[in-house]
């Protein structure tokens, strides 16, 4: 029936405020659109309207024209300072068509004539919210084609077998779960999956699951309501929910606490859930792609990861092998970063950089190869890079564990560059670690959190 409404609640249910001073028309609207699948609130005059409004922005506002307080003009004028994107649809009675021009050319996206039928503001309603959903689908594509960042450099055979599982998998809803070592692109791979799976155009939603405490973790994936814990002053929205119909990207899930892995567990198995501080189940479509640098299967047979969980996660495992696994790959990537680099426009590899990288192995893999290209690109003036580009790097040999080896610029360079080339670098092949970065370069945990801060390094580098 087309004004069943489900018991499950969608997360595709728009949030939509009423503003109107007469009571029957607003139970008529909050009828109407309630029973359409929408979540309606109302007000009663403008001040009402705009403090509901600011208070949770809401997905569209039908505004009466004329009301106590603040009028219907004023109160457009007002949101869309707030809210430029936001839908707002007017309301006129007949005989106020030059009010009407002036409130669209003042941004309201349509306005309907008093009286109008329910049908008709149906179907105002679903137009307004299928031009939101293109202009959202417009500027995520756009990000897609500026990024350029699911793209996956490399034609290894290593490479090329995970692009096969990749094209395989994309068109599937299956669950996917991304392995492999710190910096060697698992979030590409998660992007790649989504921008070639039919849910190209939702969105990719990314959660770090190791940059968040328990709590505000929970919070961040489930969302929470008003009031569920202190600081909680309006509800919030989890990235389950913006990514409903889309894909939602669990970074680092080995780092989850036994209590979120439980309630992962159950959104794995039932697509349903409910925010903190809230009763009401909210049911989504959400493809789950998750990433780890952990064998969480070694994890679990120790206790220290649900084993159901794990089982859930990897329905289809992709292993990506890490950058001196693949050697032959290093040339394509240093030519692609290279080129994407503003500074790096017009610039080449000389073959002494490419057998000295191709020589490295590289244990911060992908991420640091490109931070590597950049600072090379930066400290070169020639057109051709030559070895004289290379600030830091290390030769490897059957005969040698290891070298460090620096090569002296023609032009010089300060001892402060070397030292903050030498910290940026632990940080990498630590995969942002503070103490084992420390613990490489001989420093002492104090001494080398001292030394980020005089250079100015991120501390969570790499995380």
């Amino acid at each position: 029936m087309l004004w069943e409404i489900p018991q499950l609640r969608r997360v595709t249910m728009r949030r939509v405020l009423i503003a109107d001073d007469e009571a029957n028309m607003r139970w008529v609207l909050e009828r109407a659109l309630s029973k359409a699948g929408y979540d309606v609130e109302t007000a009663e005059d403008g001040q009402l309207a705009l403090e509901r409004a600011l208070a949770e922005r809401p997905d569209l506002v039908l505004l009466d024209l004329k009301m106590p307080k603040m009028d219907g003009l004023s109160l457009l004028k007002t949101l869309k300072e707030h809210y430029p994107d936001l839908m707002i649809v007017m309301m006129t009675a007949h005989g106020s068509t030059a009010t009407a021009v002036e409130a669209m050319k003042a941004g309201a996206h349509d306005y309907l004539m008093k009286p109008f039928d329910i049908e008709e503001l149906l179907i105002t309603v679903a137009k307004a919210f299928e031009v939101e959903s293109l202009r959202e689908q417009v500027d995520y594509l756009k990000g897609e084609v500026q990024s350029d960042g699911w793209q996956l450099v490399g034609n290894s055979d290593a490479m090329q077998a995970v692009k096969h599982l990749v094209e395989r998998v994309a068109n599937t809803p299956a669950t996917v779960l991304i392995q492999g070592e710190s910096g060697t692109g698992k979030e590409l791979v998660a992007h790649a999956i989504h921008t070639l799976s039919p849910r190209v155009n939702g969105p990719f939603i990314r959660v770090n699951c190791a940059a968040l405490t328990e709590t505000l973790l929970e919070s961040e994936l489930f969302g929470h309501e008003k009031g569920a814990f202190t600081g909680a002053h309006a509800r919030k929205s989890g990235r389950f929910e913006l990514a409903d119909d889309g894909t939602l990207f669990l970074d680092e899930i080995g780092e989850l606490s036994f209590n979120v892995q439980a309630k992962l567990l159950r959104v794995l198995q039932e697509r349903t859930f409910e925010r903190v501080g809230g009763e009401k189940t909210i049911k989504v479509d959400v493809r789950i792609i998750a990433a780890t640098n952990r064998d969480l299967l070694k994890e679990a047979q120790k206790g220290r990861f649900r084993e159901d969980l794990y089982y859930r996660l990897s329905v289809f495992p992709i292993s990506i092998p890490p950058l001196r696994e693949r050697r032959e790959d290093i040339p394509y990537l240093a030519e692609h970063f290279l080129k994407k680099l503003k500074y790096g426009q017009g610039k080449t590899l000389g073959p002494g950089v490419l057998t000295q990288l191709m020589a490295y192995d590289w244990p911060g893999n992908v991420r640091e190869l490109e931070n590597v290209v950049e600072r090379m690109a930066i400290i070169s003036q020639e057109a051709v890079i030559g070895v004289d580009g290379l600030l830091v790097y290390n030769t490897i040999s059957k005969e040698e564990k290891s070298t460090g080896l620096f090569v002296l610029p023609r032009e010089g360079v300060s001892l402060e560059e070397i030292e903050k080339s030498f910290l940026q670098q632990a940080m990498e092949q630590t995969g942002g670690n503070q103490s084992q970065a420390a613990k490489r370069l001989g420093l002492s945990r104090h001494a080398f959190l001292y030394r980020l801060e005089k250079y100015g390094i991120d501390p969570h580098w790499g995380i």
